[in-house]
């Protein structure tokens, strides 16, 4: 065997293990009448300020504080926000409901429950939620959730966290 064919074996090999690795970092999650492509967090946390060159970063952190003048705004907009990126197979069959149940810190095993209903469904759709103000100061910060698209009783997607059970 020659140097060649040893090293595009070798490349090759590379490349499939490359491949597989990536798809492995994936974090969609596909149901029987949907798919959940990304939930995206962001914790803003009383006391903590981002020292970073990076602008986004910045951005995030001003954008969710945008509005809040006083010491009372500022402690009222601290939190969990929570985006979360799905769509439906069957975008005709009517409106769905999209909800975020979740676990705080402070209030034991009690479960909590947030939901938005859809009626104008896209190919796309972004559903946000946030666990803010009183309920974040009182309770703390959210330690597991799940989210789940639902139509009627049908569950045509979920995804959860590490922790949620």
């Amino acid at each position: 065997m020659t140097n060649v064919t040893r090293t595009s074996r070798f490349c090759l090999g590379c490349l499939a293990i490359l491949a597989f690795s990536l798809s492995a970092c994936s974090s969609a999650v596909n149901g029987p009448g949907g798919r959940i492509s990304k939930v995206k967090y962001y914790h803003l946390m009383p006391g903590y300020y981002p020292i970073t060159q990076a602008p986004e970063i910045l951005f995030e952190y001003q954008h969710h504080l945008h509005g809040a003048v006083t010491m009372a705004d500022h402690v009222e907009k601290f939190g969990h926000y929570y985006a979360v990126l799905w769509k439906v197979t069957d975008r005709d069959a009517g409106p769905v409901t999209v909800r975020f149940e979740y676990q705080q810190a402070l209030s034991g095993l009690k479960k909590r429950t947030q939901e938005q209903f859809v009626d104008d469904i896209r190919r796309n759709n972004v559903s946000k939620f946030q666990v803010t103000g009183e309920e974040y100061t009182k309770s703390g910060r959210v330690t597991a959730w799940r989210v789940s698209v639902l139509r009627g009783k049908e569950e045509l997607v979920s995804q959860q966290s590490a922790l949620w059970n």
